[in-house]
């Protein structure tokens, strides 16, 4: 339906995009709004459960996509590691990343608890998060449906925020999670909701 805040993305630096996640339609969604105002390739954090599917695996492969490990998955923690320092050094190419803090998606459209990995990257990278307010992509593209509805969504995007009180200090979990709800918090603020964890 519309697109509000585009003057907000940076052209001249690396960042990461942050958005809340109701639908696959999402990620396209994204792509299409950023890469024609900036042209940068974009790399999104993505459940490593997707590589198991030979055709999607190519497909993100194409797309440089980053696996993220579940914690039921064995080494998680070990490969969740090296996932961090790859999206770490697509920044540094002055790339961007995509992340999803939820790490899933929300049937109805309202907001999750966020994971922290958003506040390792950010920290680690000390470049900007840009936040993303998705509202409706939950009714175009429901989640267990395959095929788009008739219907439109909105996406807000707000100011970059950062975070350099916590560069080169020493972090933990209380901060990542810190930073997390701060991010969660903007988007909330975007798509008209609260963020209550």
């Amino acid at each position: 339906r519309k697109v509000e805040g585009l003057e907000n993305v940076p052209k001249d630096k690396p960042f990461i995009i942050a958005a809340n996640h109701s639908s696959y339609y999402d990620a396209m969604l994204l792509h299409c709004i950023i890469i024609p105002k900036i042209d940068k390739k974009i790399h999104a954090l993505i459940n490593s459960y997707y590589w198991k599917n030979f055709m999607i695996k190519i497909a993100l492969d194409w797309g440089q996509g980053i696996p993220v490990f579940v914690e039921k998955e064995k080494d998680s923690k070990k490969k969740n590691k090296l996932t961090f320092e790859k999206a770490v050094n697509y920044l540094k190419k002055n790339e961007l990343v995509m992340i999803f803090p939820e790490g899933r998606r929300s049937n109805d459209g309202k907001l999750q608890e966020a994971y922290t990995g958003i506040a390792k990257i950010a920290l680690k990278s000390k470049v900007p998060v840009l936040p993303f307010g998705i509202i409706g992509a939950y009714k175009v593209l429901p989640k267990g449906k395959f095929f788009p509805r008739f219907r439109r969504c909105e996406v807000k995007i707000g100011k970059p925020m950062y975070f350099e009180k916590y560069y080169n200090k020493k972090t933990n979990n209380k901060i990542f999670e810190n930073v997390a709800r701060s991010i969660m918090k903007q988007i909330a603020k975007l798509i008209g909701q609260k963020y209550n964890y």
